[in-house]
């Protein structure tokens, strides 16, 4: 009787350190995703700004020569916009993929652990 004890006890040891090891590998790829999505976050905050920079050069320039430099100035404009777009996008996807930040898979696996254990005390 004191093997079986001593055997599950075991066990359970080792299932409770594999567990904290699989918590510990989806929380490292959720971190790693949040970082993406937050540093395409800045960058688009970035990217935003100098947009609004570029927008107001095209105001003076057009206002200023009413001359092709304003239509350059307007593409440059144009060309941050659609890239502000896209990295708020991109950034948005790797923070929704990292989303909730709690280790899923785990909380399912220690429940359905616990389930046993408990199926397996009734027996």
């Amino acid at each position: 009787m004191s093997e079986l004890v001593q055997r599950a006890s075991q066990q359970l040891a080792e299932l409770a350190r594999g567990e904290m090891r699989l918590a510990q590998a989806e929380m490292k790829e959720k971190a790693k995703r949040f970082g993406k999505g937050g540093g395409l976050f800045g960058g688009a905050g970035l990217a935003g700004f100098l947009t609004l920079q570029a927008l107001v050069a095209t105001v003076i320039a057009a206002l200023a020569l009413l001359l092709p430099v304003w239509a350059a100035a307007l593409i440059v404009t144009a060309v941050l916009g659609v890239i502000t777009a896209l990295m708020a996008r991109s950034g948005k996807r790797q923070v929704a993929q990292a989303s909730p930040p709690a280790p899923a898979r785990t909380v399912e696996n220690v429940k359905a652990d616990v389930a046993e254990i408990k199926e397996s005390v009734h027996r």
